[in-house]
């Protein structure tokens, strides 16, 4: 079968290629799963590069979440249309997944779509629900809102009932955001500070940062009294620091996020957190948004474009 393989990290992809490897077997507690859409994330291509916290031995298939059809596997009938968490792996034509991680795809969603549920608004989940307790109508200000991760948040915080300010460095993207999901403003990143003041009255009670860099840094000085930012990532490439008499003088929270490791932390609350997204994206309540669909030989595209951020949601790779 065809899979993506990291045989060495480099910065610009080179030591990655679509080769041929040994077919998976269906094996006892497993679902092997012909994928038909495989979400690409920002940390699949930081592990290329060795920057993401999650250091997988060489060589490695990235991917980190798929949907496709059962071939074989424990309490599923060949052909179930399916949905998993595959962590590595899920850039293939098949995966061979756990059966405990492996859902039923709700059916009005499309493969791609559903593909790009799970990492996504589970990070969003764990931030908003379980760290920043987020409460109906909160201002909660999301960075970096047209990527993934960022539109998954709108989306929840939105279905939470939150008012929602996203940003980005894209007017056009933020205009998509602003037309589909309803948001009360959409402002450029950085240079927001002043405008998120005035909007709220006084600051955002909850910042949501995949972005870090100088769009934290103004962060600190948009946030409410009490309020939490939310450290999601470093997009930007910097890791910002804050001085500790800032969020004593405003008594704010500056809150760490990895919702996996939070999930292998707390396994009773991950299993409820993931529970918790899919029944929210089975009544329809959150709107997952695919950007593009590239066919699997065509993933250096795929990844290049991620880094451009050229999407407005998920882009996904189809083998």
């Amino acid at each position: 079968m065809k899979a993506l393989v990291v045989a060495t990290l480099s910065p610009d992809l080179s030591g990655t290629a679509l080769v041929d490897v040994p077919d998976l077997a269906p094996a006892p507690g497993k679902v092997l799963i012909r994928v038909k859409a495989a979400a690409l994330n920002f940390p699949d291509l930081l592990m290329t590069r060795g920057e993401y916290q999650m250091k997988p031995p060489l060589p490695f298939s990235p991917g980190m979440e798929v949907a496709g059809e059962v071939i074989a596997g424990d309490g599923f009938a060949t052909g179930d249309a399916v949905i998993a968490g595959t962590r590595l792996g899920g850039f293939a034509e098949y995966a061979l997944v756990d059966a405990a991680v492996v859902r039923r795809k709700p059916a009005h969603l499309s493969f791609g779509e559903a593909a790009g549920v799970g990492a996504a608004y589970l990070t969003a989940y764990v931030a908003l629900v379980r760290l920043a307790k987020v409460e109906p109508g909160e201002w909660v200000l999301v960075h970096g809102a047209t990527g993934g991760v960022g539109l998954a948040a709108v989306d929840l915080a939105k279905a939470l009932g939150a008012k929602v300010i996203a940003t980005s460095r894209s007017a056009d993207k933020l205009r998509v955001v602003e037309a589909e999901y309803g948001v009360e403003a959409v402002l450029p990143a950085p240079g927001f500070r002043e405008a998120v003041k005035e909007i709220t009255g006084g600051g955002a009670d909850v910042i949501y940062d995949p972005v870090g860099g100088d769009v934290f840094d103004e962060s600190v000085r948009a946030i409410a009294f009490g309020g939490r930012l939310c450290v999601i990532g470093f997009t930007s490439g910097r890791i910002a620091t804050v001085s500790t008499n800032m969020p004593l003088i405003k008594g704010f929270s500056v809150i760490g996020v990895r919702a996996g490791e939070y999930g292998r932390q707390f396994p009773d609350k991950g299993r409820e957190n993931q529970a918790a997204i899919w029944r929210l994206a089975e009544e329809g309540k959150i709107r997952p948004r695919v950007h593009a669909e590239y066919p699997l030989d065509q993933w250096r595209d795929a990844f290049e474009a991620m880094q451009r951020s050229e999407m407005v949601g998920k882009i996904v790779l189809v083998p």
